[in-house]
């Protein structure tokens, strides 16, 4: 038998491992949550802490009840709860891959956590500032989200307000893509940038397509590419190296740039400054930015 200054000792052990057992079990309960709530929708309160200021939607001149937000500049929406809104039949979530995928009659959709864009019926579309995830919640620009769903997006910058009206379904990366501009968009971005970022193949798929654009230059991808009106514009279509076979990651740029992807809608001209054999561009065209080792100018 225990005597009653063991006793006392025994009370307090088990009442110091009662509390710190509470303890660890609440510490555990918001870990737990976050699992559960994975692809759910984030409390509103927490969403604008973690990310930037409300703003409003209107969807076919009704107001959107999900959570918006201001990031980057861009209106960001729950993917599970927007696409829920738009009529989709399912949203499923592989942990594993920390990937979205919305389901609907006409629409298959995939949004990765951390890329640039989303996949909608094998078209690539532009999340420029990033999907990400807020306590637990995958969020999107509601741009390519809405773009997906057949809508346009216009801002009012007096209402801060996104307003979506329909346009035109979103049609297949089959139909939409055609063969030959895949070809040569996405090998001069790897000819030219398959050492630079991401952003920076985006870049060169932007001078490409502004150039076509442009009254001053050809009007295809191929024409702008090999044009010598005022001599090489680009080296890879004199040294051969345009036709090495380009990566999946080039690949994807140029589709992205097809699918409207731009960095600027001015820039026509970039050069890497410590290969470049020539001055003239820097000496000449106005300055816009810097991309990897590569700056542009218009």
């Amino acid at each position: 038998m225990l005597n009653a200054h063991c006793k006392k000792t025994t009370l307090r052990m088990t009442a110091s491992i009662l509390i710190l057992c509470m303890l660890i079990c609440s510490a555990s309960f918001p870990a737990s949550a976050a699992i559960v709530q994975e692809m759910g929708e984030a409390d509103e309160n927490s969403v604008q802490r973690s990310s930037g200021k409300a703003v409003s939607v209107l969807i076919n001149g009704k107001k959107y009840t999900g959570n918006a937000f201001l990031k980057d500049g861009s209106t960001y929406v729950g993917i599970r709860e927007f696409s829920m809104y738009m009529g989709a039949s399912s949203v499923s979530w592989d942990g594993g891959k920390k990937t979205c995928t919305v389901k609907s009659d006409n629409l298959s959709l995939s949004a990765k956590n951390g890329s640039s864009y989303i996949t909608a019926n094998e078209r690539f579309l532009w999340a420029s500032s990033g999907i990400i995830i807020i306590s637990g919640t995958m969020y999107a620009p509601i741009r390519p989200l809405a773009k997906a769903f057949g809508y346009s997006v216009d801002w009012s910058q007096k209402d801060q307000c996104a307003i979506l009206t329909p346009s035109a379904p979103l049609i297949s990366g089959r139909s939409f893509y055609k063969a030959d501009e895949i070809l040569w968009l996405s090998r001069i971005i790897h000819a030219e940038a398959q050492g630079e970022p991401f952003l920076g193949k985006i870049a060169v798929g932007t001078v490409v397509l502004n150039r076509v654009k442009n009254s001053m230059y050809p009007n295809t991808i191929y024409g702008v590419i090999f044009d010598r009106k005022n001599g090489v514009q680009f080296t890879p279509a004199q040294s051969g190296t345009i036709y090495c076979s380009p990566n999946e990651e080039s690949i994807i740029a140029a589709k992205l740039c097809l699918d409207g992807a731009r960095i600027n809608d001015k820039v026509l001209f970039f050069v890497n400054e410590e290969l470049a054999t020539s001055s003239w561009v820097s000496d000449n065209r106005p300055f816009i930015m810097t991309v990897g080792n590569h700056k542009f100018f218009a």
